[in-house]
């Protein structure tokens, strides 16, 4: 059965007028807005305020907050979300969050003064952790990181499948003393590194990782302090930016690649194929991703009741001359030439 702000009225112990000021920009104090959005929780009220201006059109903007539009991965996925915005007669309303969660809040208040009609969000962690707390008085769909289960639409990548795939094929290769840099400030750092924990315990290796802030210093400092450890005889890396770190730390070590250390990750960027010898990446759909969040959110506006949906995506392994197989080790077998790529 549908829930209506009248059932949140009543649960709340107020009138639906306050309910609506609550859940809007009206003038309620803190206390009450709290009072209020217990009761949304407790009768699972979804606001559909947002429907009703895309319908009476109100506004004909939506809201996109990015973790860092600085790496490739949002550039890409922001061009896809703006493409279908504009075939649906949209505008686009874009923030860029820097893995701030201040900013982040900053700017989800933003959006809610500004009205927009919905809202695609790649979430930090403490935000998506904390949405479930406080959630946004407009349809959300998240992007690339997960929030609480059951609560918002998604559009994901298999994270932990796709970073375990990358450790089973550095195994396949030869390799054994494997370890991982993953960002810190995301869920999908968490789900990678998950991945990466898990194939190596089914292989019976020890683990070797750090989590880091997403940015290619943090990836220098992370490297040197794992080789403090023994150096490593392949990494990976949760995004592109640590990725491009760890090549350029051990470039500035003077390593061989794939010779003194085997390198892959994640985000098909240009220059992975470009570098000698190429990096092995798990290519994430960018396009799909956007599409779908956009189609998505379309669907939530015009059906706020509607069953939450997760689109759970698939990566592609893009294989290249970074895990060539490793150094013979006694005893190994002959191995027959890996292929060029492979779907997860």
């Amino acid at each position: 059965m549908t829930t209506s702000i009248k059932d949140v009225a009543r649960a709340a112990g107020v009138s639906p007028a306050t309910v609506s000021r609550a859940l809007g920009k009206g003038p309620v104090s803190e206390a009450l807005r709290a009072q209020v959005l217990e009761a949304v929780r407790a009768t699972g009220y979804r606001p559909n305020l947002a429907a009703r201006r895309l319908r009476s059109q109100e506004s004909g903007t939506i809201g996109l907050v990015l973790a860092d539009i600085g790496n490739p991965f949002f550039t890409g996925v922001a061009r896809a979300v703006e493409a279908a915005a504009y075939e649906a007669g949209l505008r686009v309303l874009l923030c860029n969050t820097d893995e701030d969660p201040a900013r982040e809040a900053a700017y989800l208040a933003l959006m809610q003064e500004e009205r927009v009609a919905g809202l695609i969000l790649a979430p930090t962690r403490a935000t998506a952790e904390g949405l479930a707390e406080a959630p946004p008085a407009m349809p959300v769909v998240l992007i690339d990181r997960p929030g609480p289960p059951g609560l918002f639409d998604s559009v994901l990548l298999d994270n932990a499948g796709a970073s375990a795939a990358l450790v089973d094929y550095l195994v396949a290769q030869g390799y054994r003393r494997i370890a991982g840099l993953f960002g810190q400030t995301s869920g999908t750092g968490v789900e990678r590194a998950e991945g990466y924990r898990a194939a190596m315990a089914r292989h019976g290796l020890a683990p070797a990782l750090r989590f880091v802030l997403p940015q290619v210093e943090a990836a220098e400092a992370g490297f040197a302090a794992l080789c403090q450890q023994g150096r490593p005889e392949a990494m990976i890396t949760s995004n592109s930016l640590l990725l491009m770190g760890l090549l350029r730390a051990a470039r500035g070590a003077g390593l061989r690649i794939p010779a003194d250390l085997a390198l892959a990750g994640f985000d098909n960027e240009p220059w992975t194929g470009l570098v000698e010898p190429g990096i092995t990446v798990i290519e994430q759909p960018l396009e799909a991703i956007g599409r779908q969040a956009m189609a998505l959110l379309l669907e939530r506006l015009r059906t706020p009741s509607a069953p939450v949906r997760k689109v759970m995506l698939s990566g592609r392994a893009i294989l290249r001359g970074s895990t060539a197989s490793a150094p013979p080790r006694p005893q190994s077998s002959t191995k027959t030439p890996p292929p060029s790529s492979f779907t997860l």
